[in-house]
Parts: structure tokens; C-alpha cells; sequence
């Protein structure tokens, strides 16, 4: 391995240009005329629900999948007809695809001996792989004596060892367990930092997305449904889709009067001006405050009546009721006395949420 592929070298990686791909199986669109650049060196995570098309756009760009139509761009090569062992790409699949007769070397070793490297530097870049994946020393150990954890590592320096400039990975983390997976969310993070790649990443989980992207695609039904920086896919969603999909959230009703938009006849304070159409208000559960009296004069305020209180150690979630009979949560964060402080059930309170938190979604997806 190239000592510079290991410092950042953002020149070396390629960006992607996806123009107009569709791809039909039968009367459904897996992909449906998608659009989307792809910058050098960023780490770019399509997300969506299971059927979205987020895969089958995935194994577009690695070239096991031929689309009916469109174009796709690897820096200025056009490789849309290009066999998936001539797109000089990494790929780290959902099952690994290990092979079992092989030691760790062996393994990792695989796409070198391929390219026809001579033994003493598939030795020397496998190893230097390892260590870049934290397995320095593994090289003789069989497949069958590695955790979940190390498995996924080995995956991935071989993916890296021939110094592909994209990476490509099929939800790799989705076999670990819950602590497992948040560290290696960490470390992939990290490990794209330290070698610059352009870097595609699939999942169904949206913390998951939103811990490790630079940006995020979501998609459904075949259709990209916004493109942008985790914290705008969470904070500002694009439509209704997109805010049910990522985080909690609760949808009201409201109605337009002259300038204004109105919940239950109250003008609601805005700090942007609302999307064209029909329009619902957006609850993130954190977003909303339990007010004391005399507070949040500046906020817009809903009276609520208590219908249930859920403790979840670092926080508590409650669940109230509207006077127009919609119901939705508030997310708190537990400290001392917090839990003993909670209103029962029944009690009347006043929510607040402030005008940078009132965000009102249209109605329609696209």
C-alpha cells in the first residue's frame, strides 16, 4: 500500500455522477429516473426502508446491476457498461463474502494476487491493511476464529488493500450487536477520515446515517427524496416522507389565514416562511418543553393534558393529548428529582416550541 493513500489524499479520489438511472422489475421502479453527484473524497450514505432502491443503486455503482437506462459517471469515465473488476472500486458486502479456506492473508491478499502483485508486496500491503484496520498481527489466523468485530475489519481491508478510489459498502454493521455496531460506526468514520475515499454507505438505520455521513440520500420507492447534511435531513426535512422516515415525530394539522398559518385557531410564530400547499406542523418529542408559569412568552404554547408517562433511565418520554384529540410526545432528559417532578397522569400542562424548532412540512413527497 502506498504510504500517501493513508494521509488524506482527497486528490485521489473520484467523485460519481448518476444521471436519469432507472431500473424496472416488471410494473415496479427499483430506481426511477435518480439523479445525484456524489463530491471526491466524501462519505455519502443512502438511506431509506427496505425495497426503497437504495441497494439496487448501490450494486449500480459496483456494476452487478445493469440499469435499463441512464448514465454514470466515475471522475470524467463514463463506466455504465464497465464490468464491476474494471470500475477499480472497494466493496464490503452485508455478509462479508469471506472465504472460509483462507487464512486472514489470504484474504485481505485476494484482490492483489488477482492484479497479478508479486508475493513480497501482497505480504507487505496485506499486513499494512491489517494495521490500518487495527488487526495487525492476524494475518495467519483462520476466518473461523475471528468475532463479528474482526470479521467486519478483515472485509474491509481487503476492500481497501488494492487502493480502490471508492469504497462501497452494503450495510455492513447490521449483523453486529448494538454496542458493537455504535463503536464500529466510530471507527469507520475515522478510517474514511484517514484515507480519503469516496466513500458509499447503505443503510436502513437512520442513527446509523446520521452518525457517520457527510451527507445523506434518502430514498423511496425508487426516488431520491432529499440530498443533504444529516443535521438538515433531521432539522429540515424536504417533505412529509423524509420527517416521518428520520427520528420521532408527530404530524398537525394546520390551516393558512391571510399570511398566517394556524393550529387550533392560534397564529404560529415561524422563523422561516412555510412551503407552498398543503401543510402539517412537524413534533420532534426533544424539540417540545414542559413550560412552568409565566414561561415562554416568545414560544408558540399548546395546553395538553397528561396521558402517560414513560421512564427510559436517561430520559422519560410523556405522552399528552390536545385539545383537538391528537396526541404526541415529550422527550426529557432525567436528573435528579426529574422523574419525582413529572406531572401524573391527567394533570393539565403547557408545551412550548420554539419558532426555530416550528417547522411545517408540505404535504406532498415530490
Amino acid at each position: 500500500m502506498r504510504n500517501n493513500i493513508l494521509s488524506n489524499p482527497a486528490s485521489e479520489a473520484l467523485p460519481i455522477t448518476v444521471r436519469g438511472v432507472t431500473k424496472t422489475y416488471g410494473r415496479v421502479h427499483a430506481l426511477d429516473n435518480v439523479d445525484l453527484d456524489i463530491k471526491s473524497g466524501e462519505f455519502l450514505t443512502l438511506l431509506g426502508p427496505s425495497g426503497s432502491g437504495k441497494t439496487t443503486l448501490l450494486m449500480v455503482l459496483a456494476g452487478f446491476t445493469r440499469p435499463d437506462r441512464g448514465s454514470l459517471m466515475f471522475g470524467d469515465r463514463e463506466v455504465i457498461r464497465t464490468p464491476p473488476h474494471r470500475r477499480d472500486l472497494g466493496m464490503v458486502f452485508q455478509n462479508y463474502a469471506l472465504f472460509p479456506h483462507m487464512t486472514v492473508a489470504g484474504n485481505v491478499g485476494y484482490p492483489l494476487r488477482l492484479r497479478k502483485v508479486s508475493k513480497k508486496e501482497v505480504e507487505e500491503r496485506c499486513e499494512l491493511a491489517l494495521e490500518t484496520v487495527q488487526l495487525g498481527g492476524y494475518g495467519e489466523r483462520r476466518i473461523d476464529q475471528l468475532s463479528g468485530g474482526q470479521k467486519q475489519r478483515v472485509a474491509l481491508a481487503r476492500a481497501i488493500v488494492f487502493e480502490p478510489r471508492i469504497l462501497l459498502m452494503d450495510e455492513p454493521l447490521s449483523a453486529l450487536d448494538k454496542k458493537l455496531r455504535d463503536r464500529m460506526q466510530i471507527e469507520l468514520r475515522h478510517l474514511h477520515e484517514k484515507l480519503g475515499m469516496t466513500t458509499v454507505y447503505v443503510t436502513h438505520d437512520q442513527r446509523e446515517a446520521l452518525t457517520m455521513s457527510d451527507r445523506i440520500a434518502v430514498i423511496n420507492e425508487g426516488r431520491l427524496m432529499q440530498l443533504d447534511a444529516p443535521s438538515h435531513i433531521y432539522d429540515r426535512p424536504a417533505n412529509r416522507f423524509v420527517a416521518d422516515f428520520i427520528g420521532e415525530s408527530a404530524f398537525l394539522p394546520v390551516t393558512r389565514a391571510g399570511n398566517d398559518v394556524r393550529y387550533a385557531g392560534t397564529a404560529l410564530k415561524l422563523t422561516a416562511d412555510p412551503p407552498k400547499g398543503d401543510l402539517s406542523l412537524m413534533i420532534r418529542p426533544e424539540r417540545v418543553k414542559v413550560l412552568a408559569d409565566g414561561d415562554g412568552t416568545e414560544t408558540n404554547r399548546f395546553d395538553a393534558k397528561v396521558a402517560d408517562v414513560v421512564y427510559q433511565g436517561d430520559s422519560y418520554l410523556m405522552y399528552v393529548t390536545l385539545p383537538d384529540g391528537a396526541e404526541i410526545a415529550v422527550r426529557g432528559v432525567v436528573r435528579s428529582a426529574t422523574v419525582a417532578q413529572l406531572p401524573p397522569v391527567g394533570a393539565g400542562v403547557t408545551l412550548g416550541l420554539d419558532p426555530e424548532d416550528t417547522v411545517l412540512i408540505g404535504e406532498r413527497d415530490h
